[in-house]
């Protein structure tokens, strides 16, 4: 595990208070140069024939985000059918989206293989369908590893308990549905979980997925998932990646001589691209003295940034207005009507009402899980590079509210001058009956 200093600063010379006062707030923002950095670190540390590096669109699925991570080389990693149309609209070819889906209907399937990207099954009946109707399509394969790794239970998706992926103890299954069905097996996948610091982990899976590889000897690639961990604190400890590039090189290498043929290694990094890049800018509504706690409230809530309330994730915070003020302990919270704090006995700069923070670590899975809960309006999204600041989702107003809501007046009682002519018809029949 790699232990690094975090050092919060706003890089690209991006003056939030400008910014705050150009698009309003609440406002995210995000950093190219720091997307940039993170793609070249990956591209950089790994030594092997081929690499594809598959962004996990769902971390943030903005299409100008998606456009810039495509021209810096970037596939596309989609979960969804919805996904995969935005990545051809960003200018994805098909051939450079792999599906992974969870649970989805065979519909969702059929409309994703029209679509013509490549295709990873997640269970069994999955498998045998595309046997029984799509043989000729190549397919990945997603392998459960029975490892339970991530930073939270709910972003542990290896484990023998989780419901993503094909047990890796059920590849005697599998072989039997190739066999039946003659499916062209191109790729085996594999993810454990999110968050994971530990290198030895990713080894571990790799170890697994790499000895059930000898079995399929049509392969083209084998992905490994992603997972890696970022920093998020000061002194927090993250994934190594320089460590891991020169450890699973080597074993990759290996796995290719023994194989007889060089295959691609494909990581889907998602949250390690883009959490680091993002900054969440709220202005504050009030600052509160209980007899308990000191409270700064924020013009935002769990609608907009729901991670500390659904993962307990922690977002460093600072006061932009006062960067240099005598720090306080105070618990950050929304404007929502549920108990959305988002920081407890934080240590900020001394705060009034007005001014501006920033909530670090922004970029991945922040705005995506975005809601119009207490029907409040989703915020704006600016991405800044080379010093210029680009808007790339506007702010939602009432109309956006109600743009797909359809408006009807529902008749009740059983007078029957209040009901509709059908229902006075009705009723009289069934009294004519009686």
């Amino acid at each position: 595990m790699e232990k690094v200093t975090h050092k919060f600063e706003l890089n690209e010379g991006v003056n939030p208070l400008a910014l705050a006062e150009k698009y309003d707030a609440p406002l995210y923002v995000y950093d190219g140069a720091i997307i940039e950095r993170q793609f070249n670190r990956l591209n950089n540390a790994f030594k092997v024939p081929k690499l594809i590096l598959n962004y996990a669109c769902k971390a943030l699925t903005n299409i100008s985000i998606l456009k810039f991570l495509r021209q810096l080389g970037a596939g596309l990693d989609c979960v969804s059918v919805q996904e995969i149309k935005m990545g051809l609209l960003a200018g994805f070819q098909p051939s450079e989206i792999i599906y992974t889906p969870s649970g989805v209907s065979f519909a969702e399937i059929d409309a994703a293989i029209a679509l013509g990207v490549r295709i990873n099954v997640d269970n069994l009946p999955l498998l045998e369908y595309i046997g029984q109707k799509e043989a000729k399509i190549p397919v990945c394969i997603r392998i459960n590893p029975h490892i339970k790794a991530g930073g939270n239970d709910k972003i542990s998706v290896g484990s023998v308990n989780s419901k993503f992926g094909i047990s890796y103890q059920q590849i005697p299954y599998i072989k039997q549905l190739v066999a039946a069905y003659a499916i062209k097996v191109e790729g085996l996948h594999m993810h454990t979980g999110s968050d994971i610091k530990d290198v030895d982990v990713f080894l571990q899976g790799a170890e697994i997925l790499l000895n059930l590889a000898m079995d399929f000897p049509e392969l083209d690639f084998i992905d490994l998932g992603s997972g890696f961990k970022v920093a998020y604190k000061t002194d927090d400890k993250i994934t190594d990646i320089d460590e891991l590039g020169v450890k699973m090189s080597e074993r990759f290498n290996r796995f290719c001589q023994a194989y007889g043929r060089d295959l691609t290694l494909v990581f889907e990094p998602g949250k390690f691209l883009v959490s680091e890049s993002g900054y969440f800018l709220v202005r504050v509504n009030v600052v509160k003295q209980t007899t308990a706690k000191l409270f700064i409230g924020v013009d935002s809530g769990l609608n907009h940034l729901i991670r500390p309330m659904f993962y307990d994730a922690h977002h460093h915070i600072v006061n932009v207005s006062n960067p240099k003020g005598e720090k306080k302990l105070y618990d950050v919270v929304g404007y929502i009507c549920e108990t959305d704090t988002f920081a407890e006995n934080r240590s900020i700069e001394a705060t009034k009402v007005g001014d501006l923070l920033a909530f670090f670590n922004a970029g991945a899975y922040c705005f995506s899980m975005a809601s119009n809960y207490n029907s409040r309006f989703r915020p704006a999204e600016v991405l800044v590079y080379n010093g210029v600041d680009y808007l790339v989702r506007k702010r939602e107003t009432f109309e956006d509210l109600m743009l797909n809501q359809i408006e009807v007046d529902v008749i009740r009682g059983t007078d029957k001058l209040e009901l509709p002519e059908l229902a006075i018809l009705d009723l009289e029949q069934k009294e004519h009956k009686k």
